[in-house]
């Protein structure tokens, strides 16, 4: 990192690799920790990528912002633990330098389409197809980022997600039709599959302080118009 050059605003957005071989604790706190330690002289805006994973309700509630964080699974509670760290970092010792936390829904767009394969062979798709899916296009997704490294005066915590949760089997089936694949089957994930702790949440997640403060005016408002953008663009690559 000592060959990194000075900056204003730094947008922090590392993924999880599951076939890299590190720890998510590794990746979501260690690293982090790592580059907040490295960053003496804090920049003037840290924007760091979260998950609404940190949301773990069940029955279909509306979230936002408000919402308390209740994350089941390791990868939300590790999430959480991550945004406090950049929150400790912004408001101890680092006078003048503010930290925005992006909690980003489901990523979409040209060459991410969840699950197009199995839809296209038939295979049946694991879950419940009446829970929700919470979804952002990845070019709104990179829009908002780049408003929350902009903006002057905000919360410091944001829901990044369309206007619109779907079903799992809106979703499938509005895929089905775009691609002239069978229509989708649904089946019960395999205990201890990723599948199984996917599943165990439901909520549907409100994005009207995104839309007021950080003023994204989204070009893909839900999968409408997403999803067959994403599926041209993929085809095109």
């Amino acid at each position: 990192m000592r060959g990194l050059p000075a900056a204003e605003c730094i947008l922090y957005c590392v993924g999880f690799d599951r076939s890299a071989g590190a720890s998510m604790r590794t990746v979501y706190v260690d690293g982090l920790r790592n580059v907040l330690d490295f960053l003496s002289r804090g920049p003037r805006r840290f924007v760091y990528a979260s998950s609404t994973g940190v949301y773990g309700q069940t029955e279909g509630e509306w979230v936002d912002e408000e919402t308390p964080p209740c994350p089941r699974h390791e990868s939300g509670k590790l999430c959480l633990e991550a945004e406090e760290r950049v929150r400790a970092w912004a408001g101890e010792g680092n006078p003048g330098s503010s930290a925005i936390v992006l909690r980003f829904a489901g990523l979409y767009g040209p060459g991410r389409v969840v699950r197009r394969a199995m839809l296209e062979r038939g295979e049946p798709i694991p879950g419940d197809p009446d829970k929700f899916l919470n979804l952002i296009h990845i070019d709104d997704a990179a829009r908002a980022a780049v408003a929350a490294l902009a903006t002057r005066e905000a919360d410091p915590t944001f829901v990044i997600v369309d206007d619109r949760p779907v079903t799992l089997r809106e979703y499938y089936s509005r895929m089905a039709a775009l691609l002239g694949a069978p229509a989708p089957r649904f089946e019960s994930p395999q205990p201890g599959a990723l599948e199984t702790t996917r599943d165990e949440t439901n909520k549907r997640i409100a994005n009207r302080r995104m839309k007021a403060q950080l003023v994204v005016d989204l070009s893909y408002p839900d999968i409408t118009t997403g999803l067959p953008a994403a599926l041209s663009a993929s085809r095109r690559e």
